[in-house]
C-alpha cells in the first residue's frame, strides 16, 4: 500500500488545551478532504449544537493525495458547523499547509472543546516530533499579514501557517481561515472563505497553526513507476492543453468579460446582470499591469502546474495582494458599483488581513449600499466599512456577520442568500443548473459545490447537471486535487489506484462524492433543515435581468430531483469541473 501505514489523526481538546495522536482508521483510507470532514462531523458533532460553542467540531483535512508528487494535489478542507448557515460547511483552500500535514502523516486535525477563558489565544505546533498546544496571547488581535511576519521570525523557513484575523477572533460569521502560500514571504493569501469557519476556529481560541514538515520527502506511492508516469502524462496534457487557455493562464479574473456577456456579472446588489464598468474591472487590466509594475502569475502551493494565482502590485511596484479573483472583482466590485480593479485590490487585501470571505463581505456591503447606508460605488466608504469590522463596531459586526445579518440590521428586503449564505458571482437566473446546486447543496449558495455554466440548458437537464457537478466537485475536494486542474473521475481513480496499490474504480470515486453529499444532507436534517431551506429568495424570483428577463423560475419538483441519484452515464466519468 502507498505511504499510509503510519497515517495518523491529531485530536486537540481545547477545553484542556491538550493534543493526542491516534492511528488513522483503515475504514477511512479512501476518505480525505471534504468527504473525511463530512464523515467526522456526522459521527462526532452534535448537529444541533451552537456553532460557536464547545460542542462544535473543527476539522482540517488534506485530500488523500496531498503531499504526493501528483500535480496540484495539496488542497486542504476546513470543516465544521457553520455559524452563517447553521448547517454543515466545508471550505477548500490552497497553500502549503495541506501538503505539509500529509508529509508528516497527519490525515486530519480534529478540534473539540473551548477554553474557559474566551480572552486567551493558543496555537498548535505540528512537527515530526508531534503536536503541542502553546499560548499565543501576544498575537491576539493581529491582522493576518503582521501575524505571519512575526511568526516568520520565530519559526523555521520550512514552516507553513494556518491562521485567523480579527474577524475570526470576534467570531463573525463571515470570517475566513487563511493559509500561507509557498512564496518566500509566505503570504497569508489563500483563504478557506465561505461559511464563517474562521469564527469556529476563533471560538476554539486558536489563533494559528504552525506546520513544519522540515525536509520530509513527498509521500511514496505503492506503484511508484505507474504513479510517476501518470503524473508526468497528466502534467503534459494539462500544460499543453487547458493550461494554454486564457483561464487558467491568467487566472479567474480573466473571465470577467465572458461572465458579463451571459449576465452573470451582478451589478448593484444583483438588480442587473451586467456592469457598465466591465472594462475597468476586467482582470486583463491586472495582467497588463505586470509589465510596468511587476507581479505576475504564480502557483499557490508547491507542485502546482495551474499557476492561476496573480500577484498584484500597486503603482509604485510594491506587493499589494494575491490573488485577486473573479468572485472578488464581482462581489466587492461590480455588485457594489465600484468601478476600479485597483480599489477592489485594496478591499481584497483588507479582507485577507482581517480574515473575511470576500464573497460574503461584498454581498453584505452591497446590501448596505442598497438600503441607503452608503452611496453606490463609494470605494473609500467600503474600505472604511471593512476597517469598522476590524474595530468591532456595531455596524462593523453586522457587515462582518454577512449579507443576511446586514439585511436584518437595515430592515432591507433584497438579500440574495440561500441557507443564509450569499449567492456568489455565478447567477442562478441565467444559470439554472447552478441555481439547483445552491438550493440542494447542504452548504447553501456555494459555486464550488457544483458549478454548471450552461445558460442554454433545457429544464429537464437542470437536476442531473447539478447532481453530476456536485458529485464530481465533492470527489475532487476529497482527493486533494484543485478543481482548476480539471481532472475527471476516471483520472482520479487511476491516481488512487497507483498510489494505494489496489484497484480503485471510477465508480468508487463517484460513490465517495455521492456519500459525502449524503453525509452532509443527513447532518443538516439532524440540525433541523427542511424543504423550505431549499428555496431561492424572493429577489431572485422577482428581479428580472437582461433582455430575456431572467428570473429564478425553476419548479421546486425539478430542484428536488437532484436528491435522487441518477444512473451514471459514461460521459459523466469523463466530465471535468466547470
Amino acid at each position: 500500500m502507498g505511504d499510509q501505514s503510519g497515517d495518523r489523526l491529531i485530536r486537540v481538546d481545547m477545553t484542556r488545551q491538550t493534543a493526542s495522536i491516534e492511528p488513522f482508521p483503515d475504514a477511512w483510507k479512501l476518505l480525505g478532504g471534504r468527504a473525511l470532514s463530512a464523515r467526522i462531523l456526522l459521527e462526532e458533532c452534535d448537529a444541533t449544537c451552537d456553532p460557536l460553542g464547545p460542542d462544535n467540531v473543527l476539522v482540517l483535512a488534506p485530500g488523500v493525495l496531498a503531499g504526493t508528487s501528483a500535480p496540484t494535489s495539496g488542497r486542504l478542507s476546513v470543516g465544521g458547523k457553520s455559524p452563517l448557515t447553521n448547517g454543515i460547511k466545508e471550505a477548500n483552500v490552497g497553500g502549503n499547509p495541506g501538503q505539509d500535514l500529509m508529509k508528516l502523516g497527519f490525515r486530519a486535525i480534529v478540534v473539540t472543546g473551548q477554553p474557559a477563558d474566551a480572552e486567551r489565544r493558543y496555537a498548535f505546533e505540528i512537527t515530526a516530533e508531534g503536536v503541542k498546544v502553546v499560548p499565543a496571547d501576544e498575537h491576539k488581535g493581529k491582522w493576518n499579514y503582521a501575524l505571519i511576519e512575526d511568526l516568520a521570525k520565530v519559526y523555521s523557513k520550512t514552516a507553513s501557517f494556518i491562521s485567523i484575523g480579527p474577524a475570526g477572533e470576534m467570531r463573525l460569521s463571515g470570517a475566513s481561515v487563511a493559509c500561507t502560500d509557498h512564496e518566500q514571504d509566505r503570504h497569508p493569501a489563500r483563504h478557506a472563505g465561505r461559511g464563517g469557519l474562521g469564527a469556529v476556529m476563533g471560538s476554539k481560541g486558536v489563533k494559528f497553526i504552525a506546520v513544519d514538515a522540515g525536509k520530509r520527502p513527498v509521500r511514496k506511492p505503492a506503484d511508484t513507476k505507474s504513479f510517476y508516469a501518470l503524473s508526468k502524462q497528466y502534467t503534459k496534457y494539462y500544460v499543453d492543453g487547458p493550461g494554454q487557455e486564457p483561464f487558467p493562464k491568467w487566472g479567474t479574473s480573466a473571465i470577467v468579460s465572458e461572465a458579463d456577456k451571459i449576465y452573470t456579472f451582478p451589478y448593484k446588489n444583483r438588480v442587473e446582470g451586467r456592469s457598465p464598468d466591465v472594462e475597468t474591472l476586467d482582470g486583463m487590466r491586472i495582467v497588463e499591469s505586470f509589465e510596468t509594475r511587476g507581479g505576475g502569475m504564480h502557483n499557490c502551493m508547491t507542485g502546482c502546474i495551474v499557476k492561476c494565482s496573480n500577484i498584484v502590485h500597486d503603482a509604485e511596484g510594491n506587493y499589494k495582494t494575491s490573488a485577486l479573483e473573479f468572485e472578488t472583482l464581482t462581489l466587492l466590485g461590480s455588485n457594489c458599483a465600484i468601478a476600479s480593479w485597483e480599489d477592489v485590490a485594496d478591499l481584497d487585501r483588507l479582507c485577507d488581513e482581517i480574515g473575511l470571505d470576500t464573497i460574503e463581505t461584498g454581498a453584505a456591503v452591497a446590501v448596505y449600499m442598497d438600503s441607503g447606508g452608503l452611496k453606490w460605488g463609494d470605494a473609500e466608504g467600503a474600505k472604511k466599512l471593512l476597517r469598522e469590522i476590524a474595530k468591532g463596531t456595531e455596524l462593523g459586526r453586522a457587515i462582518g456577520n454577512g449579507a443576511a445579518a446586514t439585511g436584518r440590521r437595515q430592515k432591507h428586503p433584497r438579500v440574495p442568500v440561500v441557507k443564509g449564505q450569499a449567492i456568489p458571482a455565478w447567477d442562478p437566473r441565467p444559470l439554472k443548473a447552478a441555481g439547483v446546486t445552491y438550493c440542494t447543496s447542504a452548504m447553501g449558495a456555494d459555486h464550488t459545490a457544483g458549478l454548471v455554466v450552461d445558460p442554454g440548458q433545457a429544464q429537464e437537464e437542470f437536476a442531473r447537471a447539478s447532481q453530476e457537478a456536485q458529485i464530481l466537485n465533492a470527489a475532487i475536494d476529497s482527493s486533494g486535487f484543485c478543481q482548476f486542474l480539471m481532472p475527471n473521475l476516471r483520472e482520479v481513480s487511476e491516481f488512487f489506484t497507483h498510489f494505494l496499490g489496489e484497484k480503485v474504480t471510477r465508480e468508487q470515486i463517484a460513490d465517495i462524492g455521492w456519500q459525502c453529499m449524503l453525509d452532509e444532507w443527513e447532518f443538516n436534517r439532524r440540525a433541523g433543515f427542511s424543504a423550505k431551506d431549499d428555496e431561492m429568495p424572493d429577489c431572485m424570483k422577482q428581479d428580472a435581468i437582461g433582455p430575456a428577463k431572467f428570473v429564478w423560475d425553476v419548479p421546486q419538483e425539478v430542484v428536488n430531483a437532484a436528491y435522487k441519484r441518477f444512473a451514471p452515464r459514461d460521459e459523466f466519468f469523463e466530465a471535468r469541473p466547470s
